[in-house]
């Protein structure tokens, strides 16, 4: 490394977290060309771009003023990609879970198409953005699910444990991942329940493609679940007393008692 020059953030990627095992395989190869080539990362996911996927990657230039990302991308098939974390892991889930991007991408137009770009999002844009920076998938036993849904995190990741040996999480979110290269406690995925066992990336994403339908986005079907409390993902997380951190582990949210019913607060 060239005197004076900060160490490329490609480097902090610790290929072998739990969390980055679905990626791995893809994932680390790309990563690796980026960090010892000088490559650029649109140029590098081009490179691994299966003929035939549905988007090609393009320099951040590409992309015209005035014009929404979400929208070029659905006009022209191409994604904008700067040379930084966060774009590497989208163009990164773009090859993996191509139909669902492909989804989130079409709902997105769809509705700019219906409102426009505005100031602020509706509901189903914002919970596509949700879901695409920080979206995971989880298969688990209903009593971890209903603990999860709960925020009973002492049940969920105490008294439960051992059920977490049924459960597989596979993080989606692009900024998730991104974040998840410094790991830090408070880091928070929005979870949405996989209704299958998850036997391989491929099947989850043809499910979760199927799945994604504007009336249940609106609902915000999500979860809050931080991720560093899941056993074997950080050894922290052995001493119980990890999850007594009322900052991170936060309760449910109270409902109200006003007369106009029981919205929640």
């Amino acid at each position: 490394m060239a005197a004076g020059l900060a160490p490329s953030p490609f480097g902090a990627i610790d290929w072998a977290t739990p969390w980055l095992d679905p990626w791995r395989g893809a994932g680390e190869p790309l990563a690796r060309k980026v960090l010892q080539g000088g490559c650029a990362v649109h140029a590098v996911l081009q490179v691994a771009t299966s003929e035939g996927g549905p988007v090609g990657f393009a320099p951040p230039q590409d992309l015209p003023d005035g014009i929404a990302y979400e929208q070029f991308i659905f006009d022209t098939g191409r994604v904008p990609t700067r040379d930084n974390l966060h774009d590497f892991f989208n163009g990164l889930v773009w090859q993996q879970f191509p139909q669902t991007k492909q989804r989130l991408n079409q709902l997105q137009a769809q509705a700019i198409a219906a409102d426009g770009v505005q100031a602020v999002r509706g509901p189903l844009r914002d919970a596509l953005t949700v879901f695409d920076e920080n979206g995971a998938l989880l298969s688990a036993p209903p009593a971890l699910w209903a603990a999860l849904r709960a925020r009973d995190w002492r049940r969920l990741f105490v008294d439960l444990r051992p059920l977490w040996r049924e459960a597989r999480l596979v993080l989606f979110g692009h900024a998730l991942l991104e974040k998840l290269v410094f790991p830090r406690k408070p880091i928070t995925a929005h979870v949405y329940q996989a209704q299958a066992a998850i036997d391989s990336v491929a099947s989850l994403d043809a499910w979760l493609a199927q799945s994604l339908q504007p009336e249940r986005l609106v609902t915000k079907p999500f979860v809050p679940l931080p991720v560093l409390g899941i056993p074997g993902w950080w050894p922290g997380n052995e001493n119980f007393s990890f999850y007594d951190d009322s900052l991170v582990f936060r309760s449910a949210p109270r409902k109200s008692n006003h007369t106009m019913g029981s919205a929640v607060l």
